[in-house]
């Protein structure tokens, strides 16, 4: 057997066939990650001239140190303990060469499977012995991160399409079916982007996100060279919402008339039931006059509509995967969001796409505050969490690497004495 560069064909020809991958271990994504300082190689294992194991090798450089990661981890069934003895070597060796010291991955390798819906727990029971197969080829595991500490997140929330869309729907959580409604009757809606509204979920997301607009603009380019990318966004007609408002303050008009008449029919014997139901719909038509305010003045600002949220996905093979998503928090109310979701869901499955990767999230039988809004609304669509087994690390260049993690507290201790 022997390692040796693919090319992008070659990689692509591998990895299609492989049941479990990620979008991060693209050709695209390693062009992507050029232009972020690192250098790419797809490196592939062969056996009779035949690819067994292959895997996207980003390269960076910092203070003289050379440093590798595999996004994801290598493209290989980690079950079979001899090939991953047999790939780790020779990855080792060729790193070696190349003066890298150590190498990082995340590899696929699930867990644990959480159904939060059915309260059920679905265990790999191949895990242990892959992780021990890992240990035993001294890979260091980083521990198991329970939020977004890594470079990728050890939790994916993960919707299986391959059911039919009464039944998808159904699984919603039954507020955000009701959400979803919502946003369709006040005038949102789904439609598809292109390269030049990039600059859209830039600005929703830009206050939350690291990554700048050259970075979705290169997204875009690169898998869009094999039809691999779409981005969708959500606008609302603001003439039809002004309607649905004008609508439902009428329609809370009439209510609270009727049982004003009903009330003072009968003034001499009050009726308590009827007092709350007026007291109660009233809450509602003050409500419906100050939205009834609101939806004029965003007729009035945005006569042709103003878009709410924006979202840029992945295709790969049969399944979708979330690149990056946003909206506008001014009009988070609309539920734009919720109804992107399901329209992409509806659209994707009627397609023959059988998974649909909604990103990362946080360990969710932790308890903390932080990041429990994302969790539920991704759970919330009848997601379920996929528990990876976390990073590792592989040193290569053992004299070199001892160096680097001499030199590291050195140079933060220097940096400090500076800022002071």
């Amino acid at each position: 057997m022997n390692l040796k560069e693919l090319t992008n064909q070659e990689f692509i020809n591998f990895i299609t066939n492989f049941p479990l991958k990620s979008i991060y271990q693209t050709p695209e994504y390693g062009m992507v990650m050029s232009n972020q300082g690192y250098k790419p190689i797809l490196l592939g294992l062969f056996k009779e001239n035949i690819v067994i194991a292959a895997t996207l090798i980003l390269i960076n450089k910092e203070d003289g140190f050379k440093y590798a990661y595999a996004p994801r981890g290598f493209i290989l069934n980690y079950e079979d303990f001899y090939l991953l003895k047999d790939f780790t070597a020779q990855i080792k060796n060729y790193l070696a060469k190349l003066g890298v010291i150590g190498i990082k991955i995340n590899p696929l390798v699930i867990k644990s499977i959480y159904d939060f819906s059915n309260q059920t727990k679905e265990n790999n029971p191949k895990f242990e012995l892959i992780y021990e197969s890992l240990k035993n080829n001294n890979y260091y595991h980083l521990g198991y991160n329970n939020f977004f500490e890594a470079l990728k997140p050890r939790f994916e929330a993960i919707i299986n399409l391959n059911d039919n869309l009464y039944n998808l729907f159904k699984n919603i959580k039954k507020e955000y079916r009701t959400k979803i409604r919502s946003a369709i009757k006040h005038g949102v809606r789904t439609y598809k982007g292109s390269f030049n509204d990039l600059n859209i979920l830039y600005e929703f997301t830009k206050e939350r996100y690291k990554r700048n607009l050259e970075y979705f603009k290169d997204c875009f380019g690169y898998f869009a060279k094999r039809n691999m990318i779409e981005l969708y966004y959500t606008k609302l007609d603001t003439k039809i919402y002004l309607e649905s408002i004008q609508n439902k303050l009428n329609d809370c008009e009439e209510k609270s008339n009727y049982l004003n008449n009903l009330i003072m029919k009968k003034k001499n014997k009050p009726n308590k039931k009827l007092i709350n139901k007026k007291i109660n719909i009233d809450k509602y038509l003050f409500k419906y006059k100050k939205d009834l305010i609101e939806a004029t003045n965003y007729l009035h600002n945005f006569p042709n509509g103003v878009i709410t949220s924006c979202i840029l996905i992945v295709k790969q093979d049969k399944e979708i995967t979330v690149l990056m998503d946003g909206y506008d928090a001014k009009f988070k109310k609309l539920n734009s969001k919720h109804l992107l979701i399901w329209q992409i869901m509806e659209l994707y499955q009627k397609l023959g796409f059988t998974k649909f990767n909604l990103g990362g999230m946080s360990n969710l039988t932790i308890d903390n505050k932080r990041y429990s809004g994302l969790d539920e609304f991704k759970l919330g669509f009848g997601a379920k969490m996929v528990e990876y087994a976390g990073d590792f690390e592989l040193v290569t260049h053992k004299r070199n690497y001892n160096l680097y993690r001499n030199y590291v507290p050195l140079k933060k201790l220097i940096k400090s004495k500076l800022i002071k």
